[in-house]
Formats: structure tokens, sequence, C-alpha cells
């Protein structure tokens, strides 16, 4: 597992961040802010959190090549 903190803060953003899990089909991505927690792949799941503030990403894998793509592909909203 891994978390790092993003920030979301273009609506646009929002659609474009969800679309990039499409190539991780088998593995389970969670945002999490305060008490609640949302799947990283829904858009509406998204637009529930509050925006203004950080929001913390979690990997759910052991795969460190999956990890690293996936940080990768993300590193325009890590803060």
């Amino acid at each position: 597992m891994k978390k790092v903190q993003i920030k979301l803060s273009e609506i646009g953003h929002i659609r474009n961040f969800a679309n990039i899990f499409v190539k991780y089909p088998s593995v389970e991505l969670d945002l999490q802010q305060g008490r609640y927690i949302v799947d990283a792949k829904s858009p509406m799941g998204i637009y529930a959190l509050d925006l203004l503030n950080p929001i913390d990403f979690v990997i759910h894998s052991d795969d460190e090549a999956v990890v690293k793509s996936i940080l990768n592909d993300v590193s325009a909203w890590v803060i």
C-alpha cells in the first residue's frame, strides 16, 4: 500500500484523473479525506470530496512496478 497527497482543484482534472485508471482494472485505488473514502476511479465519488483541500490517494498494491507507474501517471496532482 502506498499513500500520497494530491490536489484536484479544477473540474477538468477530475475526469482526467479518474480516466487514467482504466489501464489498472485489477488495482484498488481510493481517495480518503477525513472519514470519507471513495473509489478513485469514480468521478462522481471524487465530486463528493472537498476539492479545496488536499486528498490522500491510496494505492492498494504490493507490486512496486505498478505503484511506480500509477504514481508517474498522477504526478501532476501530487503535492
